[in-house]
């Protein structure tokens, strides 16, 4: 009984000695964990120290990248004007006109003349920066009297954005198509992959054609220049009137015009019916005369006989 007591008491002290071995190592794993996470952090945040000042982590970079600037001076803005100015020489002028369009690093893309004794007329079309297109403006007003003044603006930002959205998904839609190309295993595969790719850049290049046309208009605006002679006159292009005098003054315009085009074409027809009708009227006549001398003129009497068996 005593070895057994023995016995038992040392397995006992065996147990106990395990178990606080365990508690050990556990309480030390425990310590240890916030120490190196207490490490960890202090590296973060001595990198985040090291970083310059105002650094945004790399998703806020990301997101500060891809918004668009939608500040005033970095809108998309379409710029037209039109001016109407009254000189005492239009050739002149016009030769200004040029001058002014070059030395803001425009050109003239378009000019349209006509002469007359004081009643000369020019309508030069200018193509100058955007940034430059108000004070040229002004300078075209001093030319002479200035008669009229039209500007117009249109603001493409949204489109422009759009546009810029569409070619870079179009972009990678293309370099998808020509991984999945490269490839290819079969004969079909590579036939319809490349027809997919295809039409994959003829969309990427319209959308880039498109974004090409909007940046040269917003990058040049278009000024219309009319320069007047002394005594030559302005047409009035105003809109017609609407509602019932409006239908009323198409619908006599349109009568006229009919009328006209059927005074047209009974004048080409009547020499042709002069032509060919009076030889026709002749022959009808003559025929008709013909026949009625050869007809036999019947008496009451003839038909009396004729009848009796």
């Amino acid at each position: 009984m005593r070895k057994r007591g023995i016995v038992a008491a040392l397995l006992a002290g065996m147990l106990l000695a395990g178990c606080g071995a365990d508690s050990m190592d556990s309480g030390e794993n425990v310590a240890a964990k916030p120490a190196a996470g207490g490490a960890e952090g202090g590296g973060a945040a001595a990198e985040r120290a090291a970083a310059p000042a105002g650094a945004a982590p790399e998703q806020g970079k990301d997101t500060a990248a891809q918004a668009p600037d939608l500040r005033i001076d970095q809108r998309s803005i379409i710029y037209n004007g039109s001016i109407t100015v009254r000189v005492d020489n239009v050739t002149d002028k016009a030769a200004q006109v040029t001058g002014i369009a070059a030395a803001n690093g425009g050109f003239v893309g378009g000019d349209e003349r006509q002469s007359g004794d004081g009643s000369s007329t020019a309508t030069i079309k200018l193509r100058i920066p955007a940034d430059k297109f108000s004070a040229v403006v002004d300078q075209l007003a001093k030319l002479g009297d200035e008669e009229n003044r039209g500007i117009n603006t249109q603001d493409v930002t949204e489109e422009v954005v759009d546009l810029d959205a569409r070619i870079e998904v179009q972009k990678a839609r293309v370099e998808s198509g020509k991984r999945l190309l490269a490839e290819a295993k079969s004969l079909d595969d590579l036939v319809m992959l490349e027809r997919e790719v295809a039409s994959r850049e003829s969309d990427l290049a319209s959308l880039e054609a498109k974004k090409r046309r909007l940046s040269d208009l917003t990058s040049l605006s278009t000024i219309t220049v009319v320069l007047l002679g002394p005594n030559a006159t302005v047409t009035d292009d105003g809109d017609d009137p609407a509602g019932f005098l409006g239908g009323l003054s198409n619908g006599w315009n349109a009568l006229v015009a009919s009328l006209g085009v059927l005074l047209t074409v009974l004048g080409a027809l009547l020499p042709w019916s002069i032509a060919l009708g009076l030889p026709a009227w002749a022959i009808v006549h003559l025929l008709r005369r013909y026949r009625r001398r050869n007809t036999p003129v019947v008496t009451p009497a003839a038909e009396a006989s004729t009848s009796t068996p």
